[in-house]
């Protein structure tokens, strides 16, 4: 298995951010590494979307667990690899929001892939959280 996370703390509220979250269609405005998306139903558990990243094939994937306020996850399956994102709302010892993303890759294929994929895929964790950031404090 193949592992990240990265995480920042925020002075914004995790119901500012959860709208951010769950308005899907408007994650390309933050998220430089999504140049399209499309979800297929509410933002729960079992909704399937397609994001497109920018000068690549659409990936097409699950929404596996939905907490309101507090937690998605979603899901890439590959076949012999997996490739699962909790995306987190915690509070800080500081007293402000922890936003934490969490990407693992696991199956049969994950030690060879995981060293390749995993770097590329969470490469933009950092400017992706500080840009989510930047928006919900503002």
């Amino acid at each position: 298995m193949w592992d990240y996370q990265h995480s920042v703390e925020t002075t914004a509220t995790p119901e500012v951010l959860w709208h951010h979250w769950s308005s899907v269609a408007q994650w390309p405005q933050w998220n430089v590494g999504i140049e399209k998306i499309e979800i297929e139903g509410p933002f729960a558990a079992g909704t399937m979307f397609t994001m497109t990243p920018p000068g690549d094939d659409p990936l097409r994937m699950r929404l596996t667990e939905v907490v309101p306020g507090k937690l998605f996850t979603d899901e890439l399956d590959a076949g012999d690899f997996v490739v699962r994102t909790v995306h987190s709302l915690e509070p800080a010892a500081s007293g402000k929001t922890r936003v934490v993303y969490r990407t693992e890759i696991s199956g049969p294929a994950a030690d060879q892939v995981g060293p390749q994929l995993g770097p590329a895929i969470t490469a933009d964790f950092p400017d992706v959280l500080a840009a989510l950031v930047r928006l919900a404090e503002s």
